[in-house]
């Protein structure tokens, strides 16, 4: 069975990227492998870590509804977010990687967030790159 990897935060971006990933899974008759990366440490403490487990608890309840096979994966492991879904989308042999994107203002338009552009860059597959909609 094939697979597809989508970088998911509880944030508009997120969002909109485990929409189209759902889709893309229910068109292909693909597995979706749901990964929220964090690096840990002193900033990532026991709420954060509560909170994350009944967001990604929602997502993976809302996927089985849908009827999409999924794996949903919360990574605390000291590496970044880019590391960690490439790392995923290799394990998995993925067919490409869905990654959700923030407007940005002028300035930041001028240069791709770091994770987003090293995954572009770095990824063993196809990357899918959404944006965020307004109404998130």
């Amino acid at each position: 069975m094939t697979a597809i990897v989508v970088g998911y935060v509880p944030k508009s971006e997120g969002r909109a990227a485990l929409r189209r990933a759902a889709e893309k899974a229910r068109l292909r008759g693909a597995r979706l492998v749901v990964v929220n990366s964090a690096r840990g440490g002193r900033d990532f403490d026991d709420d954060d870590a509560i909170r994350a487990d009944v967001e990604l608890a929602t997502v993976s309840q809302q996927l089985k509804d849908a009827g999409i096979e999924a794996e949903v994966r919360q990574l605390v492991r000291g590496m970044d977010v880019a590391e960690d879904l490439i790392a995923v989308a290799e394990e998995n042999a993925a067919d490409f990687i869905v990654i959700g994107l923030r407007r940005r203002s002028p300035v930041g338009k001028l240069i791709l967030g770091s994770n987003a552009q090293r995954i572009l860059l770095d990824a063993p597959c196809p990357v899918l790159a959404v944006k965020a909609e307004d109404e998130d």
